[in-house]
């Protein structure tokens, strides 16, 4: 009651300048950020592939658009892409319904353990997985396939294997937004409905569907677009005709040939199109936002006898295929060398390996780099991050609109296209400027131009916690504050900041997870073995002769436990809210 009665005077010290001006320069410092580390390297990536000789010129598109075997490429990567989402959906949708709706033995625990995919990056899952379909692998052997001549698995449905590989890894980012939105449906909009005859399958198609339109958007934004640029898993694989690798064969000729950047670009056309595809098709409607009310999981019905046996066997069959890659990589990294051939498991199994990517003068640096570089992007992306956040929902600044799309835009645009953007942009200055300090150099130092690729990439995870974490906050405690005479600033200090702390922490760690296996960056900017994440490190030992795929694995496994660990703190902070901070829109 007391904070009650003193609500309506605290309101008016809200127009006090002091919190206007405190928002104004930070958002004349989250403006410049922005552009000068995501909007222009994406224009330096179109102005490069639009140049001939120092002069505007679309030459390399037309020569792309009429090269069968680059336009090939795309087509491929949109094949893939488009079946990884179907493939996703198909997955996701069914599990989320069943999870928000129904009551099953094994759900508490079999709910979370689906989200076990993003533990593990598809292409070091792509590893296991190229040794399970080898020619006389465990999968020919336990068919008994072949004969003496074996089956080539991968030779025949190699394009089969990258979209299974990436539906796997990527149905649990469609999950999670789809249980967003269903969480955010009054289950009373279904029951009115069937209380006025119609079927469930009817109830589904004409109400529930069409309010999960926005999480529908979110999910298929995100698998398209992380599927039509994924360049770890058609490597793995050695698929090549596919645009993401063909960029990656070039990279070695960017500083003299704009042939690359103009593919990039056709890639980020590529994305536009299917990002506005699924706007038009899935960007939520009136009805949406119409729709959130009493949360679904309030009102899950338990289901008994045979209907609960068949979720909870869906649900086991979902999580074994799911976590078929990543078992994979366990048994390959404790298989001897060569000792998995012509048999279903290793005949025999070492601990070698994993003292070997502890030790080995590729895997060691390599962890000290990706430890270094991800930590430092996190202590960036919580700075800006929280400033953007705090602009978003405490300002009444106009311009607080164009930030929340700013900070959520890295989601939408291809790690490709940031990676040439900052390649672009070091090529540019170390020409004009050769005079420049040599961690400015691309090429030799690329160490800066990876912790900003990192930091911009994983910033929208950082402003949706903290904008979660602060949305949940009672203004009427910052206002308070202020009206007691507390500056803006240590109103945010002693009172915010406080309160939004594991928001916070979660969304650094998820950051900083995310960041440790960061893929595309990491493959296209460290050319230089001193620089080298732990995924490039990955993907160079699994092509060396020897033992190299079995550390590469060994190596893959720390990864995966340490990612696991930065996952489950996430989570518990988090809660329930990981589609909010997953979320595209």
């Amino acid at each position: 009651m007391a904070m009650a009665s003193v609500s309506q005077p605290v309101v008016q010290t809200v127009r006090r300048s002091g919190g206007n001006v405190g928002h104004a320069i930070s958002a004349a410092l989250i403006c410049p950020f922005f552009a000068v580390f995501l909007v222009w390297p994406i224009w330096e990536v179109v102005r490069v592939g639009f140049e001939q000789n120092g002069h505007p010129s679309a030459v390399y598109i037309r020569l792309i658009i009429s090269d069968p075997q680059l336009m090939r490429g795309l087509f491929n990567a949109a094949a893939v892409a488009v079946t990884v989402m179907f493939s996703s959906l198909a997955l996701a949708l069914p599990l989320a319904v069943i999870s928000v709706r129904f009551k099953f033995p094994g759900r508490d625990w079999l709910s979370p353990m689906l989200l076990a995919p993003l533990v593990l990056p598809p292409f070091v899952g792509a590893i296991g997985v190229r040794l399970l379909l080898g020619r006389f692998g465990p999968l020919t052997m336990l068919l008994g396939l072949g004969g003496g001549a074996g089956f080539d698995w991968i030779g025949r449905y190699r394009m089969l294997g990258i979209i299974v590989v990436e539906a796997l890894h990527l149905y649990p980012v469609m999950l999670l937004n789809l249980q967003a939105s269903l969480a955010n449906i009054d289950p009373g909009l279904e029951q009115a409905a069937a209380n006025l005859g119609a079927g469930r399958w009817r109830v589904f198609r004409k109400i529930t569907l069409p309010l999960l339109r926005p999480g529908l958007f979110a999910g298929c934004t995100l698998t398209l677009i992380w599927s039509f640029t994924e360049l770890g898993t058609p490597l793995i694989f050695d698929f090549n005709t596919i645009t993401p690798v063909q960029i990656f064969w070039q990279i070695t000729q960017v500083a003299a040939n704009p042939l690359p950047y103009a593919l990039v670009v056709m890639m980020l056309a590529g994305a536009g199109v299917l990002y506005l595809l699924g706007k038009v098709v899935l960007g939520g409607g009136a009805e949406a936002s119409a729709s959130k009310g009493i949360a679904g999981g309030d009102a899950a019905r338990r289901l008994r006898g045979l209907p609960a046996f068949a979720a909870t066997i869906f649900f086991v069959v979902v999580l074994i295929l799911a976590l078929l890659p990543h078992a994979a990589v366990i048994l390959t990294s404790f298989s001897a060398t060569g000792q998995w051939y012509r048999s279903v498991l290793p005949r025999q199994f070492t601990l070698n390996h994993y003292t070997a990517a502890l030790l080995d003068d590729l895997a060691i640096p390599s962890v000290r780099n990706s430890v270094f570089y991800a930590s430092s992007a996190t202590i960036l992306g919580v700075a800006v991050g929280l400033a953007a956040a705090v602009v978003i929902v405490r300002s009444r600044l106009r311009i607080r609109g164009f930030i929340d799309v700013l900070s959520m835009l890295p989601l939408a645009v291809p790690g490709l296209v940031l990676a040439f953007g900052y390649l672009a942009i070091g090529i540019m200055l170390k020409q004009k400027h050769p005079g420049l300090p040599n961690w400015l150099d691309v090429q030799e130092r690329p160490a800066l131009f990876l912790i900003l690729a990192y930091a911009v990439r994983r910033l929208p995870y950082i402003v949706r916690a903290a904008a979660a974490g602060l949305q949940q906050t009672p203004r009427d405690l910052e206002l308070a504050a202020e009206n007691l005479g507390a500056s803006h600033a240590k109103t945010l200090r002693k009172i915010t900041f406080p309160l939004i702390a594991g928001n916070l922490i979660a969304g650094a760690l998820l950051a900083f997870a995310f960041a440790l296996l960061e893929v595309s960056d990491s493959l296209i900017l460290a050319q230089k073995a001193a620089y080298f994440p732990i995924t490039r490190a990955i993907l160079e030992l699994a092509q060396r002769m020897g033992d190299g795929l079995y550390i590469a694995s060994a190596l893959g496994v720390w990864a995966m436990l340490l990612l696991t660990l930065c996952l489950l703190a996430a989570g518990s902070m988090v809660g329930k809210r990981w589609g909010s901070v997953l979320n595209a829109e």
